[in-house]
């Protein structure tokens, strides 16, 4: 009914109530995608469960038994740290692990930044080979890497080998130049009005907001060095110098069978190297979704 009729006629159109029937329909949507939910996840923590449930227990039964936690032990981890130098190997891949997180978040932070905001002839095709470099599986290099690391540069059995060829990495780069790029432009060019060069800018401006995009690359340069096996393994003979991926490997395959429970030793072996990551992914698990950008300008 047009506003003249509404003068004419002096009445209003009823408003339309929403019926029961499509309150119920929101309210099943609801209760599905919430059960739906709930099975996703207990369908993915259900093997994380079980690794803990076997890593404790004190004899390892072919049956549903075993995920019901009884007598609990720490036997098995008792075993493991007897029978391999678990400390050595976890100082090892901490080792690993912080020079590529470092490296990385050092080159990322410069080349994104540089993608992001100092525009150069060929900006676009760098970025690209950026993109591309993305789809290029690791393994492909390995044969290239192994000889020019050991016998070009003299660097087998050393931390600069495992760490170098993961120096620089296309995804974290990726993900700061993205992010960069939500941040205001005011913001840089009130920098350079200041007299401010693209360091300072980087370090006083940029860096400070970047908590998110920094989180997610730590996270994501961390876990794949902590568990990589293939190249540490390659290029590591001396088993002090051994990561803990390659460690608990060794000791699967040549203590394990002497062990009373050699699954719970497998078991105990998962969580050890599977600890650090989600500890980590736990802590960091709150800046994910935040950017801290809401006050950075002033109208």
């Amino acid at each position: 009914m047009t506003a003249t009729e509404l003068i004419v006629t002096g009445r209003a159109r009823p408003r339309r109530r929403v019926g029961t029937s499509a309150r119920r329909r929101r309210t099943l949507t609801r209760v599905v995608q919430v059960v739906s939910l709930a099975l996703g996840a207990l369908v993915f923590l259900f093997p994380f469960y079980y690794m803990l449930v076997v890593s404790f227990s004190p004899n390892w039964t072919a049956d549903w038994s075993v995920l019901v936690p009884g007598e609990l032990t720490l036997n098995n981890y008792a075993e493991l740290f007897e029978s391999t130098n678990v400390g050595r190997s976890m100082l090892n891949s901490a080792i690993f692990a912080g020079g590529v997180v470092i490296l990385t978040q050092v080159g990322a932070l410069l080349c994104g930044y540089a993608l992001a905001f100092i525009h150069f002839h060929g900006s676009r095709l760098v970025f690209a080979t950026v993109l591309l470099l993305q789809i290029v599986p690791f393994q492909v290099l390995l044969i290239p890497l192994y000889v020019l690391v050991t016998r070009s540069y003299g660097l087998g059995d050393s931390y600069a080998g495992m760490i170098l060829p993961f120096a620089i990495n296309a995804g974290v780069v990726f993900i700061y130049r993205q992010f960069f790029l939500t941040i205001p432009v005011e913001m840089i060019e009130a920098a350079k009005l200041d007299g401010a060069g693209h360091v300072r800018t980087l370090w006083y401006v940029i860096l400070p907001l970047t908590r998110p995009a920094l989180v997610t690359g730590v996270v994501l340069s961390f876990v794949g060095p902590w568990n990589d096996f293939l190249w540490p393994f390659l290029i590591t003979k001396a088993q002090e110098m051994q990561p803990l991926a390659v460690s608990l490997i060794s000791f699967q395959s040549n203590i394990i069978q002497r062990l009373d429970n050699p699954t719970g030793a497998i078991m105990a072996d998962a969580t050890l190297l599977m600890l650090p990551s989600v500890v980590l992914f736990v802590l960091g698990q709150r800046w994910f979704t935040t950017t801290g950008l809401g006050g950075a300008v002033k109208e």
